[in-house]
């Protein structure tokens, strides 16, 4: 997840390099000014108490302000990120956003701020006075305008000065010059983000050796939940013995066992590019909890692969399968393999139409040789850390 702050005084473009940030990088857009105005106009609870108090001549306070980027932010999950346009406004919203992300288990990367000399400002306010007829675009108003971002904003910059995380930009350059000054910045901060695929693929799609040798060619770490519970019956743990009865009993493992494991995986692979899951996600309820399990490590999908394979070769290389010492417990007879199958289509397929709304799916045909569908995957994730980059 890339989190960012935009800041500069009145007149230094912050709007123009919203607009690019937000398209170039698939964020979502805070301003909480404009967030405020649809709470309002929404007639939402917090809408409503923000409204009574503006119309007393109060001003809406911290705490509404940040149940409202609370609210935004928990309503929008599938965000790459997010853009905050002036919030942090003073030095205690800067301590309030601090706590908000360690709460939603994600950070701010960093404040990019456009530096641009007061008279500077004052010059192109003017000249935007001049077309736009805005009353408030006066030599008067906008020195005021320029006093208070001084007096307030400034302390929030030592703020994140003193965290390590504040970029400076000049502003008075051209508009294409700072583009590419802040596109420097936050491939900068995406390089220091993990990159994370989800392989998805009916089984006999080929998705365990292809993740593995992904893995390994891309530099990332392979989480097969089938692997890992294959290790804990031959450890004889007490994990792996359920699940020696559940599978003896035909049934599939629940999710408290798998989510576990997962959970452990992540955490004790330390200084890793990122993950490449094979056979989880399956459902839509594991869905929502990948998502919550990487948004806990700072982290969320960067890349989501499907395997295509015509259904008569699916059968027929798991039938192939199923008289080799690699075969699986589904792979035992034709009835199971259907079952298997059918399983994937009512469960998991729903599972890759939500990504696929979210994020995007990279289809790839897995028909070929093994080196075939290598080469177009490895071009599919090749094209991912492009675009991430």
């Amino acid at each position: 997840m890339l989190n960012l702050a935009l800041f500069g005084p009145p007149g230094a473009g912050k709007g123009t390099q919203s607009e690019f940030l937000v398209k170039k990088y698939n964020l979502f857009y805070i301003s909480t000014g404009d967030r405020l105005r649809k709470e309002m106009a929404g007639k939402t609870k917090l809408g409503l108490e923000a409204q009574s108090i503006i119309a007393t001549g109060g001003l809406v306070s911290d705490e509404i302000i940040v149940q409202i980027i609370e609210k935004t932010i928990t309503d929008n999950p599938g965000s790459n990120g997010f853009l905050f346009d002036g919030f942090p406004r003073t030095y205690i919203q800067a301590y309030i956003l601090e706590g908000l992300m360690l709460k939603l288990h994600t950070s701010l990367n960093c404040l990019i701020s456009l530096s641009v000399p007061e008279e500077e400002s004052v010059r192109r306010l003017m000249n935007r006075g001049i077309t736009s007829g805005r009353s408030d675009d006066n030599e008067s108003v906008i020195r005021n305008r320029l006093r208070e971002y001084n007096q307030k904003t400034l302390p929030v910059l030592q703020f994140y000065r003193d965290k390590g995380i504040y970029v400076e930009v000049d502003g008075t350059a051209e508009i294409d010059q700072v583009h590419q000054r802040i596109t420097e910045i936050v491939r900068n901060e995406l390089s220091k983000s993990l990159f994370n695929v989800v392989l998805f693929g009916y089984p006999g799609s080929g998705r365990g050796s292809q993740g593995k040798a992904l893995a390994r060619k891309f530099g990332l770490e392979y989480v097969a939940t089938g692997s890992m519970l294959e290790a804990e019956i031959k450890a004889g743990t007490e994990t792996g013995k359920r699940i020696t009865a559940l599978y003896e009993n035909g049934q599939l493992v629940p999710d408290e066992i798998v989510v576990q494991l997962i959970e452990k995986r992540l955490a004790d692979s330390k200084g890793v590019k990122g993950f490449i899951f094979k056979g989880f996600p399956r459902t839509l309820v594991q869905s929502y909890i990948l998502d919550g399990l990487l948004q806990k490590h700072g982290s969320s999908i960067t890349q989501i692969i499907e395997i295509e394979v015509p259904t008569l070769e699916l059968i027929r290389r798991l039938d192939e399968r199923s008289q080799t010492a690699g075969c699986m417990p589904y792979d035992s007879s034709t009835s199971k393999i259907v079952k298997r199958l059918h399983e994937h289509e009512t469960k998991t397929v729903p599972v890759i139409a939500k990504y696929n709304q979210l994020h995007g799916v990279v289809k790839i045909d897995g028909q070929g040789t093994f080196d075939e569908v290598f080469a177009r995957i490895s071009a599919g994730i090749e094209d991912g850390f492009k675009s991430m980059r």
